[in-house]
């Protein structure tokens, strides 16, 4: 069954200029909202469809713009023997050349053969479907797919009211595994005259009053209605739709009735039954309506963990389940440039799999803040909460993720979502330098590097910059999660028994806190038998409660760095 090789769009909604060469099996596209996600998967939808009659709009035009007319092409390869038949198609037969994306004008020895159905839309708004070859521009003979043609290759879509395929309806599922087909019309006509005798029995006594004067009324009219009037059912109004035919469970009970996860998950498991028939598969949020064990149940269902994949899938989300299951080769990032749209696939490099594994979140935002460890994490996680309830706008509303760069992988994990499109920064320590060329590379292609002062973890940088005040706090913190012996214990081991807890309590309350003793609990809050602040939670808390409130009393550089942090932040949408 044909699958789609290449898909081009130009004009439609919010998207000037697109093309791309989707894979065979699953393709799901990521990317931030208005990315044209949606768009995509309708213009597919449109250019296929064997719908008859679709009505279009000014606004389905990129910008409002109607005088340039909305083009979507579609090329289509794995040919069935209908679609390559010479005197039915062989005028608008193409080659398909998968290394370079190229589609020929001629079918080759070492190319694919593949139709293009192109869907153009004009000013006056009406839909023009054509197969596109220039043999058969050049000759004048111009045509589209046959009817049947145009059924067998319609895509199957599966959205919010995914119950439609649960009825024998024009292009559902249920008419695609099988091509036995019941006919009800001769028990539906019997069916409707019954109700409608049934019906008038019953009315004539609810409605007696009312016959009795239209009866009097016809009659004085002169008006021939017979002996008396009678209310039955409209001959017209009892029809019977394509819906008529639907699924029930053993009571009885339609099946349309189900929820929306579970019509989801059977209708999947019924288009897989139907890929003979049918390859190509629309689903818009794949993850609505659905908890995370059934989202990966459908993932299964659609063959994303297969090796020959049994249908051609495209799909958005906004899931981190989703990409948690999926594979980089998957995965395709949506970015909207000034005058196109670019289309990336994620890959499965090792560092991009293991962020996409632990930070998928990350892949669902516009901008990236690769954090060395967790506790920087931590860091501006905490700040971002104390900085929400000052009344100033979230790093999440600003359209900004946090992802753990893995210690020395920071750069590398960084320079994935680069090459991808993300508008990343990376915050990083300055007790282990990285490799000078890599990040000198990172910065080359325009992105921005934070760091604490020379020869600093964070830890260093919090215990030199706070005030003697925030310096007690973080204290008092880490004895919260750590308790007072233990936190006495690291201070004596980092200082060599040359000071201890209530020494430095002492002049934190004195006001005078030497900068070897800030040191000291530098080294203690990093010991390796029970580090204070490693964790994102850990960290969290001692900034939203400690460094947060000090800040404005930090040194000067320190606060520089905090606030150059946040400007990148929230200028993420500038």
């Amino acid at each position: 069954m044909a699958r789609i090789r290449k898909v081009e769009i130009q004009n439609y909604r919010g998207i000037q200029s697109f093309s791309w060469c989707p894979s065979p099996g699953v393709n799901c596209l990521i990317g931030p909202g208005d990315s044209s996600k949606s768009s995509i998967l309708d213009a597919i939808d449109l250019c296929l469809t064997a719908r008859r009659n679709i009505q279009f709009t000014d606004a389905d035009f990129w910008q409002l713009d109607v005088e340039n007319a909305i083009r979507i092409t579609i090329t289509l390869g794995e040919l069935g023997d209908a679609l390559k038949n010479i005197d039915a198609y062989g005028l608008y037969l193409g080659g398909y050349n998968a290394d370079t994306g190229q589609v020929e004008g001629e079918p080759e020895a070492d190319l694919e053969t593949v139709l293009t159905v192109q869907l153009e839309v004009g000013s006056d708004l009406e839909p023009s479907w054509r197969l596109v070859s220039d043999r058969a521009a050049e000759e004048e003979r111009p045509r589209y797919l046959s009817w049947s043609d145009r059924v067998s290759l319609a895509p199957s879509r599966m959205g919010a009211m995914a119950s439609y395929n649960l009825s024998w309806r024009r292009g559902s599922v249920l008419n695609q595994i099988s091509e036995e087909r019941a006919d009800a019309s001769a028990a539906l006509v019997a069916a409707a005259r019954d109700a409608r005798l049934a019906f008038g029995e019953g009315a004539k006594d609810q409605l007696s009053e009312a016959l009795d004067i239209v009866g009097t009324t016809a009659q004085d009219l002169g008006i021939p209605i017979g002996a008396e009037a009678k209310a039955l059912l409209d001959t017209h109004a009892v029809s019977f739709g394509g819906g008529t035919i639907s699924l029930h469970d053993e009571s009885g009970v339609p099946l349309s009735g189900l929820g929306t996860g579970s019509t989801r998950l059977l209708v999947a498991g019924l288009q897989r039954k139907a890929a003979e028939r049918t390859t190509i598969v629309l689903i818009d949020e794949l993850e609505y309506g659905l908890e995370p064990h059934r989202i990966i149940r459908l993932l299964g269902e659609l063959g994303a963990k297969e090796q020959t994949p049994p249908l051609q899938v495209f799909m958005a989300t906004h899931s981190p389940v989703v990409l948690r299951e999926l594979s980089g080769d998957q995965l395709c990032v949506l970015r909207k440039q000034d005058d196109h749209h670019d289309i990336s696939c994620v890959g499965t490099e090792d560092d991009v799999q293991g962020t996409m594994r632990g930070f998928p979140e990350a892949f669902l935002a516009p901008s990236v803040l690769v954090c060395e460890g967790a506790t920087e994490i931590g860091l501006v996680r905490g700040l971002d909460f104390y900085r929400l309830e000052q009344g100033r706008t979230s790093m999440s509303a600003h359209g900004v993720a946090l992802t753990n760069g893995g210690g020395d992988e920071v750069f590398k994990r960084a320079k994935a979502f680069q090459k991808l499109g993300y508008r990343v920064a990376v915050l990083r320590d300055s007790d282990k330098l990285p490799t000078p060329e890599l990040e000198a590379q990172f910065k080359a292609a325009g992105a921005t590097v934070f760091a604490w002062r020379d020869g600093c973890a964070l830890e260093a940088e919090l215990f030199l910059s706070l005030s003697t005040e925030g310096v007690n706090g973080l204290v008092d913190h880490a004895i919260e999660l750590k308790g007072e012996e233990l936190i006495d214990e690291h201070i004596k081991t980092a200082s060599e028994n040359g000071t201890n807890l209530t020494t430095i309590q002492a002049e934190c309350f004195a006001r005078h806190l030497s900068n070897e003793n800030r040191m000291v609990l530098a080294r203690a809050a990093k010991s390796r038998r029970g580090s204070w602040f490693k964790s994102v939670s850990a960290m969290e808390g001692a900034s939203r409660d400690v460094v947060g409130p000090d800040l404005g009393n930090a040194a000067v550089e320190f606060q520089g760095r905090i606030n150059a942090i946040f400007a990148w932040i929230e200028n993420a949408g500038g």
